[in-house]
């Protein structure tokens, strides 16, 4: 199928790391210290921009603490630009949604700015300080996400949010199905365990062209879970990620990138062998700056 120009639709990884980034707060493990003294080794928050390039506008999922940094790497990328034109949110986890403070007046001071977000979480938006604020401001305007229910991001971009199991302590959890004029991309950043799912990750992988999966830690046996019971760990490991997709990586053309890194997670170092593995297995890392055409 020929791509027309003018619904062209990217996506753009703004961002990998878990919550908190690399370096990690207060953390001067190996990772963090390299990342200190090389910025082009830092790692922001998971996000993720939707990118129409002819229409020179794109759409942001999840405010991260690193938005601002984020935003520059859009304007560098896209110079013609402004500002992005909605945001879509997963989660109340500090790494999803409280960039959300640069819209109010100390800084961008939006107007009515959409905000995509379930009902709890736009609970919090309207009730909680200082999100209160951007609401009684309109610096945003609260878009409701329901379960389940697709709905057009622009003319050429579906969005179907898909209701995921992790700590909802203050929200639902959404992943996203972005579906442009030609491809789809699946977005799980933050999962428990993909057996704790209403939908069979192997079959919802199989029926998209890309994916983009919490890959919070390597494996059971990473330094950062010692001691722990990862049975009380909510997030899937990239090696049982792997062995549970491998067979439909090899049978299907989908490909299938890991993202929303823990600071101690081996693979955010570029000399890593086990990113070797990964490759080797027919899967990849997302870096940040990388595009999908959909």
């Amino acid at each position: 199928m020929t791509t027309n120009l003018t619904n062209e639709v990217i996506i753009k990884v703004l961002g990998t790391a878990q919550d908190a980034g690399v370096p990690h707060a207060g953390c001067y493990c190996d990772h963090c210290r390299a990342a200190l003294e090389n910025p082009h080794l830092k790692r922001f928050a998971a996000a993720l921009a939707i990118v129409l390039p002819e229409k020179q506008k794109w759409h942001l999922i999840d405010a991260t603490p690193d938005v601002r940094e984020q935003m520059n790497m859009m304007k560098e990328d896209y110079p013609n630009m402004g500002l992005m034109s909605s945001i879509l949110l997963t989660h109340a986890h500090i790494g999803h949604y409280t960039g959300l403070m640069f819209l109010g007046r100390e800084a961008i001071y939006t107007n009515k700015l959409p905000v995509f977000a379930g009902a709890k979480m736009a609970e919090v938006l309207r009730n909680d300080v200082p999100w209160k604020q951007l609401v009684d401001l309109e610096n945003i305007q609260i878009e409701d996400i329901r379960k389940k229910n697709s709905f057009q991001l622009e003319s050429c971009v579906e969005i179907t949010p898909l209701d995921i199991p992790h700590r909802n302590e203050y929200s639902e959890t959404f992943g996203f199905i972005i579906k442009g004029p030609n491809k789809k991309c699946l977005y799980i950043p933050d999962i428990d365990r993909w057996e704790q799912w209403d939908k069979d990750l192997k079959e919802v992988a199989a029926n998209v062209d890309y994916c983009l999966l919490d890959a919070t830690f390597y494996s059971e046996k990473e330094p950062a879970l010692e001691g722990l019971d990862y049975r009380e760990i909510p997030h899937p490991c990239i090696t049982n990620t792997m062995d549970l997709l491998e067979d439909v990586v090899k049978s299907n053309p989908v490909k299938v990138y890991f993202t929303h890194f823990n600071h101690t997670n081996p693979v955010v170092d570029f000399d890593d062998p086990k990113r070797d593995i990964i490759k080797e297995r027919g899967f990849f890392i997302a870096d940040e700056g990388i595009t999908f055409t959909l």
